[in-house]
C-alpha cells in the first residue's frame, strides 16, 4: 500500500513539471474516473460535506422489459448516508418510496395510501409481542468498493465518438463484462453504452442490450445542494390518504426481495435421462430429484410431515415465503390502495374457525423445522386465491381408446420467482388416503392433485375476493384428495364445505370415468356433468368437460372437436398450449386417473409451463418405493 501510494505521489509531481501536455485519457480511465465520482456520491469520504444530489430519470428506450416502464420518468433525491427519494411516474401513476433514517416509507397519491415502517413495530396482528428488531444500515452499492474500483479493469471499454447530449458534451464508452468477470462477480453478459459529461464525469445516459433487451435511460437535470432538512424526507400526506404503520422489516424485506430478482434466471429442463437419485432422509420423509425436477415424499402424522418438508425443503420454503409475503404481497398495497399484512391477517381470522386443524399443525411443524416465524409461514399458504385458469377432463369417445384425461393449466404469477421453488409432493399421510400435490415448497395445501383412489382435481379462481367465512380453498382440496374415494364423494365435500370467494373445479374419476365441473361460491354450488352445457359453457361436448374463460375457452373447445375421438396423452397436452395458457402460464399438469400416470410442466424464464419439457411421473410407482 505505501509503494503504491509513493508510486501516485511521484507520478503526480512528474506530471506537475512536465513540460508537455498531458495526454488524453483512455476509455478505461474515463470509466474508471465515472466510477470514483458515483462512490463519492453515495460513500463520501470521511470530512467531506454533506451534499444533496438529485436528478430527473426519463426511459428513452425500455424494449424486451415490461411495458409500463415505456416513457417512465423518476425523480431520484439522495443525501449521505441516509436520506433516499424515489419518485416514478408511469401514465397517470406514481410511487414514491423514501428513506428518513430508521424510517421506510411508501406512497401510492392515486390510491390515497402510504405505509411507514418503523423499528419497533408489531410484525403481526396475531402476535403483537413480536416487535420489530430491524436496523437499516447506511446506503451502499451492491457491490464493495474494492470490487466497484475494479469494474473498469474487468470490462472491455471502448471509446465511441463523442456526442453531445442535453446540452453537455459527452465521451461515449461501449463496455462489455470479460468473460472472467462474468463468472467472478455474475455480472450482466450484455453490452453497456455510456454518455459521460466531460465536466463532472458523471453520466447523462446509460443504455444495455442484452437480446431482445434494449434499455436506455437518460439522466436530466443533475444537481448539487446543501443538505434537505429532515421534513423533506418524510412522507407528506394528504387528509385524504389512508396511512398505515407497520414493521421496518416489512418494508426492507420487500426492497430486498424486488432488487434480488433482477436478472435472476430460471433455466430450462434438458431431455430427460432417467435420472434418480436421493438427495436428503429427513425421519420417514425424503426428497429425491427424478429427471431434474424435485420429488418430496412425506409420510407419518401432521407434525412428522411439516416436520420433513420444513427440514428438507428450508431454503425454497424460505424463498416462497420472502416472494410471496414481502415481494407480491407488499407489493400489491401499492397498486390496490389497501396494506397487504393487514388485509390477510384479518382473512386469516376469519379463516381460522373453519380450518381442520392438523393442517395448522403441519404447518407450524414446517416453520418450526425450517426456522421460519409460523406466522409467516400461515399467511403464505393463502397465496392461491387469484388463480386464473383452465381445467378440463376427456374420456370414452372423446379420446383413443377410451382413456381419461385430466388436463390442469395454472396461470398465477409467472415469473416472480415461484417456479425455482417447484416441486411434486408425494404424500401418505398417517389418516387418509395418500395423494400427490403438484405444489411449491412451503405450501400444505393443494390446487392441483390427484390421489391413490384415483381421484383428480384442479381449481380456477373466480371473484368474491374478501368473502373469507369458510374454509381456505387450497385445503378443501386437500380434504377431497384425503378423504374421497369416489367423484361423488368427492363433490359432497366440495359442497358441505363450508366455502370462501368465487372459484371452480374440474374433478375426475378414473375408476368409473366420470368428470364433472363445479362452479361454487359461499352460497352457490352448481355442477356440471360431462356432456352438459351452462350459460358460462354453452358448447356440450360428449365425454367432456372444459372450463375455461372468454376466447380460451372457445379456443379449447375448438381444439377438442378437431381431435375427438383421436386425443392421446400427447395431443391432450397440446390442447393445453396458448392460447388456452395464459402468458402468466406457470405449470400444467395431466392426468391419467385411470391409471395413475400424470405428467408434469413448469414455466422457465423464457417459456410459459405448456412450452416446456414435460416429465412423467406415476404415483402408484412413487408410493411403492
Amino acid at each position: 500500500m505505501q509503494l503504491r501510494f509513493l508510486a501516485a505521489v511521484l507520478l503526480l509531481a512528474w506530471r506537475g513539471f512536465a513540460t508537455e501536455p498531458a495526454p488524453a485519457a483512455t476509455p478505461t480511465e474515463v470509466f474508471s474516473a465515472t466510477i470514483s465520482r458515483i462512490l463519492e456520491l453515495i460513500e463520501p469520504p470521511p470530512g467531506t460535506a454533506t451534499q444533496t444530489f438529485s436528478t430527473r430519470l426519463e426511459f428513452t428506450r425500455a424494449e424486451g422489459i415490461s411495458k409500463k416502464f415505456h416513457g417512465a420518468t423518476a425523480e431520484l433525491a439522495f443525501q449521505a448516508s441516509d436520506r433516499l427519494l424515489v419518485t416514478a411516474r408511469s401514465g397517470t401513476n406514481s410511487y414514491t418510496l423514501g428513506r428518513n433514517g430508521q424510517q421506510l416509507w411508501g406512497y401510492a397519491p392515486g390510491k390515497n395510501f402510504g405505509v411507514i415502517g418503523e423499528p419497533g413495530e408489531p410484525r403481526f396482528l396475531s402476535a403483537p409481542q413480536k416487535k420489530d428488531q430491524a436496523q437499516l444500515g447506511p446506503l451502499r452499492l451492491p457491490l464493495p468498493r474494492e470490487q466497484i474500483v475494479l469494474l473498469p479493469f474487468l470490462m472491455e471499454v471502448t471509446a465511441i465518438a463523442p456526442e453531445r447530449l442535453h446540452g453537455s458534451e459527452c465521451e461515449v464508452l461501449r463496455a462489455q463484462a470479460r468473460p472472467e468477470a462474468l463468472k467472478v462477480l455474475s455480472l450482466p453478459k450484455g453490452i453497456f453504452h455510456l454518455w459521460i459529461r466531460q465536466t463532472d464525469r458523471l453520466p447523462a445516459r446509460i443504455a444495455y442490450q442484452e437480446g431482445k433487451v434494449d434499455v436506455a435511460v437518460d439522466f436530466l437535470d443533475l444537481r448539487f445542494a446543501r443538505p434537505w432538512p429532515p421534513e423533506k424526507w418524510q412522507l407528506r400526506a394528504r387528509k385524504s390518504d389512508h396511512i398505515e404503520k407497520t414493521a421496518l422489516s416489512h418494508l426492507s424485506r420487500f426492497l430486498s426481495v424486488t432488487f434480488g430478482s433482477i436478472g435472476q434466471s430460471i433455466p430450462g429442463l434438458g431431455e430427460a435421462n432417467g435420472e434418480r437419485r436421493v438427495v436428503a432422509v429427513e425421519g420417514d420423509g425424503r426428497l429425491e430429484i427424478i429427471d431434474g425436477t424435485r420429488v418430496l415424499f412425506l409420510s407419518g402424522s401432521p407434525d412428522e410431515m411439516g416436520r420433513q418438508q420444513g427440514a428438507l425443503m428450508k431454503k425454497q420454503i424460505r424463498n416462497l415465503v420472502d416472494r410471496i409475503l414481502y415481494g407480491v404481497g407488499v407489493g400489491s398495497s401499492f397498486a390496490k390502495g389497501k396494506w397487504f399484512f393487514r388485509e390477510i391477517e384479518q382473512a386469516q381470522q376469519r379463516l381460522a374457525p373453519h380450518m381442520r386443524p392438523e393442517y395448522v399443525e403441519e404447518m407450524d411443524a414446517m416453520a418450526f423445522a425450517s426456522g421460519i416465524e409460523k406466522e409467516e409461514v400461515r399467511l403464505a399458504n393463502y397465496f392461491p386465491e387469484l388463480f386464473h385458469c383452465s381445467g378440463f377432463a376427456l374420456f370414452g369417445d372423446a379420446t383413443a381408446s377410451g382413456r381419461m384425461f385430466h388436463g390442469r393449466v395454472l396461470d398465477y404469477l409467472r415469473g416472480v420467482g415461484l417456479e425455482q421453488n417447484a416441486v411434486v409432493i408425494v404424500a401418505k399421510p398417517d389418516k387418509g388416503n395418500a395423494w400427490v400435490n403438484v405444489s411449491y415448497a412451503g405450501f400444505v395445501g393443494s390446487v392441483t392433485a390427484m390421489n391413490e383412489k384415483h381421484v383428480a382435481i384442479g381449481e380456477m379462481g373466480g371473484r368474491g375476493e374478501g368473502n373469507w367465512d369458510g374454509k381456505p380453498m387450497a385445503q378443501l382440496v386437500r380434504e377431497v384428495m384425503e378423504r374421497a374415494n369416489t367423484i361423488d364423494e368427492a363433490v359432497e365435500i366440495m359442497r358441505k364445505g363450508p366455502r370462501t370467494c368465487e372459484y371452480y373445479y374440474v374433478i375426475s374419476d378414473g375408476k368409473s370415468r366420470r368428470a364433472v365441473g363445479i362452479a361454487a361460491t359461499p352460497t352457490r354450488f352448481e355442477t356440471v356433468w360431462a356432456g352438459q352445457s351452462h350459460p358460462q359453457l354453452p358448447h356440450a361436448i360428449k365425454d367432456a368437460v372444459l372450463l375455461s374463460a372468454d376466447q380460451r375457452y372457445l379456443k379449447l373447445v375448438e381444439r377438442v372437436k378437431e381431435k375427438y375421438g383421436r386425443i392421446d396423452a400427447e395431443a391432450a397436452r397440446d390442447l393445453m398450449k396458448q392460447p388456452v395458457a395464459m402468458t402468466s402460464n406457470i405449470h400444467s399438469v395431466l392426468f391419467a386417473p385411470d391409471t395413475l400416470d400424470f405428467w408434469v410442466a413448469n414455466a422457465d424464464s423464457k417459456n410459459v409451463a405448456s412450452d416446456t419439457r414435460w416429465t412423467h411421473y406415476n404415483l402408484k410407482e412413487l408410493l411403492a418405493r
